[in-house]
């Protein structure tokens, strides 16, 4: 089979999923679809490599997200289209909480790397030594960035708003 038709094949398969975890990383739909293509595009040149690891789903995801990482550390992340924080939200009038959208802002609060284990964890179900891959680190330091982004997210003033229980 030639490259095209197995790229074909692979995005056909998890193209949508791929989209999913571009956009929970960076918030914006036009970003994410970017992503997805620059990892598809660096995958076709080396197909070969890509349908011969265990998980090629894997082998692209861990693509994505390393040019999202690398994205945040250029200059043009200054951008930050889509993101903005929990504290520059403006109230619901009806004072009706979106969860979905409070969970959304909390997450765009945290650093880079906590974020991504939080979706990549959360969002994708990854295990740790999944993620460590992912990101290219250990899984023990995959666990550390876990433990900091819960507990940054514990300690926000907008997840007592979120779930008054937790104030308590």
């Amino acid at each position: 089979m030639d490259a095209d038709a197995g790229l074909d094949e692979f995005v056909a398969a998890h193209g949508a999923a791929l989209l999913r975890t571009a956009y929970l990383l960076c918030g914006d739909r036009q970003r994410a679809e970017d992503l997805v293509q620059a990892a598809l595009e660096k995958s076709l040149r080396s197909w070969d490599k890509v349908a011969a690891a265990d998980v090629p789903v894997a082998y692209v995801r861990r693509i994505i997200v390393r040019e999202h990482l690398s994205w945040l550390r250029s200059r043009t992340a200054r951008e930050r289209v889509g993101l903005s924080a929990a504290e520059d939200a403006s109230p619901d009038t009806a004072e009706l909480v979106d969860v979905r959208d409070a969970v959304w802002r909390l997450l765009a609060t945290l650093p880079r790397q906590q974020r991504a284990v939080l979706v990549l964890r959360l969002f994708e179900d990854l295990t740790d030594d999944e993620i460590a891959d992912t990101l290219g680190c250990r899984p023990a330091t995959v666990r550390a960035y876990a433990a900091r982004a819960l507990a940054s997210l514990r300690e926000h003033p907008a997840l007592a708003e979120l779930h008054p229980r937790s104030a308590q």
